[in-house]
């Protein structure tokens, strides 16, 4: 039998997922669900998707959103080998690193900067959000660098989601050419997708690119079209540390201290001073090109982006699975837990605080509803629930905690929202050396945050 997807066909998000299940073989029963009419939001389809997202699949009952956590799922599940999201700890962490600077950085600069004209919310792109894609790729093009594929020498899941991203960028008018890394990439890609009809999965989206330039002021279309990343094992640990570059208030970095506690991996911490530029250095840059808090050096393998961080720790060290289950629908659970934690509630929290705390930028009430809504969608995930994603604490947990108590910090009121109140005590009082991995780094995010309110 066929997996149910719910799908709007110009989506990115969707055509990725399409394209990655022509590659696996597996045959979709296609239910569009017409965003332009608000069908994500009719009743029945809220009752599948409390998040009223697509693409969203129902696998013979199993139900997951979130494209990428999808993709994750179905490589798991139907593959018949591992080499598009490899088993191998260490690889596994890169694509997964991939996977989340697409979601944080680069489509989602792409969605802010270009989805609000094509749904005729605004008629212009603004300078800084052409600066900021071109910054996303400029992190993409040194991932590339002495690499064919972005997580590696071979194609990976990771492939299949930038790829459609950079389509994406590159319908749109933005110029990929003066990236020669992602250019040469972008052309390998689709030379290895067309197989699987990179061009026909993708001829839906020309709809967004009339929609696009019908509603871009007339000043504006020139040039954005110009101008536009075993028990041996647990032995080593005692013998070697990680290290961890961070900065204590991080809600990231504090849920990277959380997953190594629960693992029982030792961190060699290295403060990294952002406020004094720290992470913008030369020998830092050589390191994380994406220039971001925290990133691990273990033993020369590093890698960034605390959620990939937080499934490489597990997969690497950990005694078992509890914490980030490799059953495959366990584990996709846990997947879509943390893409929502990343691509809606941690950026809404920051998209509505941290340009007031750091720019002195007003309140934008828009963006604050967009926090409520996140965590009323937080608040039903956890309906009946004891933990994010399952039966026992995950990493979802611990990455979702840190988030939720940095809200805390900023004394956003959560009573209302009993069952996040309820969960977030329970993890408080679970989650290993949870005062010294979280608690601490909460105190200081929110003494920096008194003492920048008092400027």
């Amino acid at each position: 039998m066929p997996i149910d997807l719910y799908y709007f066909p110009p989506s990115p998000p969707v055509r990725a997922v399409i394209l990655l299940s022509k590659a696996l073989g597996i045959h979709l029963n296609l239910k569009v669900i017409d965003v332009t009419k608000g069908e994500q939001l009719d009743p029945e389809y809220l009752k599948i998707n409390p998040q009223h997202t697509i693409p969203t699949i129902d696998d013979h009952g199993f139900i997951l959103s979130e494209s990428r956590a999808i993709m994750a799922y179905l490589v798991n599940k139907y593959a018949k080998n591992d080499s598009l999201y490899p088993k191998d700890p260490k690889e596994k962490g890169i694509v997964d690193e991939r996977l989340y600077f697409d979601i944080s950085t680069l489509w989602m600069r792409l969605f802010n900067a270009y989805v609000p004209v094509i749904f005729g919310m605004t008629d212009e792109v603004t300078e800084e959000s052409i600066q900021g894609i071109e910054r996303a790729f400029e992190i993409l093009n040194a991932f590339l660098e002495g690499n064919d594929f972005v997580a590696g020498d071979h194609l990976t899941i990771a492939d299949f989601s930038i790829a459609i991203s950079t389509h994406f960028a590159e319908m749109l008018g933005f110029d990929i050419g003066r990236y020669d890394n992602v250019s040469g990439w972008y052309e390998r890609c689709k030379d290895c997708l067309e197989k699987y009809g990179f061009e026909e999965v993708n001829t839906p989206a020309l709809a967004l690119g009339e929609w696009y330039r019908a509603n871009l002021k007339e000043e504006y279309r020139k040039y954005r079209t110009l101008s536009c990343h075993n028990y041996l094992t647990m032995l080593i640990i005692y013998r070697m540390t990680i290290d961890l570059y961070y900065v204590p208030g991080s809600a990231p970095c504090r849920a990277v201290r959380l997953a190594a506690a629960a693992v029982g991996v030792n961190l060699n911490l290295k403060l990294t001073d952002l406020m004094g530029g720290e992470h913008l250095k030369p020998e830092f840059i050589k390191l994380n090109p994406q220039h971001t808090v925290p990133t691990i050096n273990d033993n020369g393998f590093v890698l960034w982006e605390s959620r990939a961080i937080m499934g490489y720790l597990v997969d690497q060290y950990a005694k078992n699975d509890s914490i980030y289950p490799k059953e495959a629908k366990a584990r996709a659970l846990v997947n879509q837990r943390l893409f929502f934690d990343q691509g809606t509630l941690y950026s809404a929290i920051a998209d509505y605080y941290y340009p007031q705390l750091f720019a002195g930028a007003p309140a934008d009430p828009v963006k604050l509803e967009k926090i409520t809504g996140a965590l009323g969608l937080l608040e039903k995930l956890l309906e009946g629930q004891t933990y994010a994603a399952g039966k026992n604490l995950t990493i979802a947990d611990l990455s979702l905690i840190a988030t939720v108590t940095t809200i805390e910090a900023l004394s956003y009121d959560l009573t209302p929202f009993k069952n996040i109140s309820k969960w977030s005590a329970k993890i408080k009082g679970e989650a290993p050396k949870y005062q010294e991995a979280n608690g601490d780094g909460v105190k200081h995010f929110k003494e920096l945050v008194d003492r920048l309110t008092k400027k």
